[in-house]
């Protein structure tokens, strides 16, 4: 008898689940992003978001949630209801952060049913135009020469532009000040405000400002040369061998989310990144598409996780 109850109510609940997959999504949809408006995550995230709203019929809302070493978001994110309302932009800041904060109040790998992989994103080394270096190797001399006097601009602790710079600073042996601010947005400004001399962007949102003039690039952080700028040496071409760094995003739902759902957002996901429009708008903004399937996108957060936690712990790198 007591198994035949247990048989009915998980069927029921297989029911409930279907019906519910089948008319999802019938309400607008939030995604969260952990940029500042006018940041690269928050110029993807309303790509994709813009893209998912076409292919669902509902509007897919940019919220941005910046600040707190890019944690408000995953937090926010990991405690909202599991049924496909809610999504998160992930970047590889939060698989550096399971290391860099002992007492993160999320597990990025527990509270998160990964979908896929979205996009890479290179990065750039520029300086304000008023800073006495056209070069790595003269940005480097000037460092030197200049114990503490330069400083670089973050977009807060644990973000990929720190762990760009913290790089740079490691294999240069330069000591440059670091100024964290909150979220991309406010970060690329201070650069181009003068407040901080030292940014490695990303290179989408710091393009139009190279191209105006705005700030001076000296090198791109990849390992190889970026077809968008091919003039533009690699920092390990230009005296930092083995210097390389690279950001990337993903999107994760609630990990209770249903399978169905996740496997919907999925398809739509994929759908948008291969579209042709998109494509170019993605590409004219220096991100490259990925678009893999969950359980590769799983094993990828996973391998990020223990290879940016080997970086972490040789740097002594910590947020608290």
């Amino acid at each position: 008898m007591r198994l035949a109850i247990v048989l009915h109510y998980a069927l029921l609940f297989l029911f409930l689940s279907e019906a519910h997959s089948q008319s999802y999504p019938d309400k607008p949809i939030r995604y969260i992003v952990t940029g500042s408006p006018g940041s690269s995550a928050d110029v993807l995230g309303r790509v994709i978001a813009d893209g998912l709203s076409r292919q669902f019929g509902r509007q897919v809302v940019v919220d941005n949630r910046s600040g707190g070493g890019s944690n408000i978001g995953p937090e926010l994110a990991a405690r909202a209801p599991a049924d496909g309302y809610t999504l998160f932009q992930m970047t590889i800041s939060h698989a550096v952060n399971a290391t860099l904060y002992r007492n993160l109040p999320y597990d990025i790998i527990r509270d998160f049913a990964p979908v896929t992989q979205l996009v890479t994103d290179p990065a750039v080394l520029v300086v304000h135009p008023s800073l006495a270096a056209a070069s790595v190797t003269e940005l480097i001399s000037l460092a030197k020469a200049r114990p503490d006097a330069l400083n670089y601009g973050s977009g807060g602790t644990g973000t990929f532009t720190f762990i760009a710079a913290e790089l740079f600073k490691a294999q240069t042996g330069v000591n440059i000040t670091h100024v964290p601010y909150k979220g991309g947005g406010p970060a690329l400004t201070a650069v181009i405000g003068g407040e901080v001399v030292v940014y490695f962007a990303p290179l989408g949102v710091a393009l139009p400002h190279i191209q105006q003039r705005r700030l001076r690039a000296l090198a791109v952080t990849t390992r190889t040369r970026v077809p968008l700028v091919m003039e533009l040496p690699t920092v390990a071409e230009s005296g930092v061998p083995g210097y390389e760094a690279g950001n990337w995003f993903g999107l994760l739902a609630p990990a209770k989310t249903s399978r169905p759902i996740v496997s919907k957002i999925h398809t739509a996901a994929i759908v948008v990144l291969n579209d042709a429009a998109v494509r170019r708008q993605l590409n004219n903004l220096a991100y490259v598409p990925i678009g893999d399937r969950s359980d590769e996108f799983a094993a990828h957060i996973k391998r990020e996780i223990a290879r940016l936690g080997k970086m972490v712990r040789d740097l002594k790198l910590s947020a608290e």
